[in-house]
């Protein structure tokens, strides 16, 4: 496989990096390359795995609502430069904005601990939990302008036992999530696919 049949994706990260780390296992030949790492808080755990796997970073904290296009036109510059052909969230806490929607349409992905629709946004597994719900999960999808509202490519349930805690919820939905994440974006990568309104289809 040459260099130019390599594809190249960038994880977007603001935290310890649990999915990164998930995703870093699964890379490989006819998978797919960590080629960047992007973070809005330099310094943080994720950032270091990163680095000490060989991978690219780029972290830079976001001072104002202001800055936020100009730190994407800069992100924008390192995509390029190594050509990302995929771009992959995996605990970044910030929406992503039109500079880098328009040059990567329906090529940004995200991981989410719910079933969405339900409970988009933070504490979604509290949220869950707090809701008495029997049944949640983990989502992939798509991302837009909004939050957590793009198109959904994969989910999977998780039941919701009646001594549940949010401890082990969340253990047992992020388990899910290190499987289910990396395959679907190798898939994504080498499974022609398209967006009709909200419905993702594989072709």
């Amino acid at each position: 496989m040459s260099e130019q049949d390599v594809k190249k994706i960038a994880v977007f990260a603001s935290g310890t990096g649990t999915n990164y780390t998930a995703l870093k296992a699964y890379e490989g030949p006819g998978r797919y390359q960590i080629a960047l790492l992007v973070s809005d808080r330099p310094g943080a755990p994720v950032t270091v795995r990163a680095a000490n796997d060989g991978v690219s970073v780029f972290a830079e904290e976001i001072r104002g609502r202001g800055d936020r296009g100009r730190f994407e036109a800069r992100i924008l510059e390192h995509l390029k430069d190594a050509r990302i052909d995929l771009i992959v969230l995996a605990g970044y806490m910030r929406l992503i904005g039109e500079t880098l929607l328009s040059v990567y349409p329906e090529r940004i992905v995200n991981i989410h601990p719910s079933l969405l629709p339900a409970f988009p946004g933070r504490e979604a597994i509290a949220q869950a939990l707090a809701y008495g719900v029997k049944v949640t999960g983990a989502t992939v999808h798509l991302v837009d302008a909004g939050l957590d509202s793009g198109p959904i490519i994969a989910q999977q349930a998780v039941e919701v036992t009646e001594d549940e805690t949010l401890e082990t919820l969340t253990t047992r939905i992020h388990s899910v999530e290190h499987a289910l994440y990396p395959q679907t974006v190798a898939r994504l990568l080498h499974t022609p696919y398209r967006v009709r309104g909200r419905r993702f289809e594989w072709v």
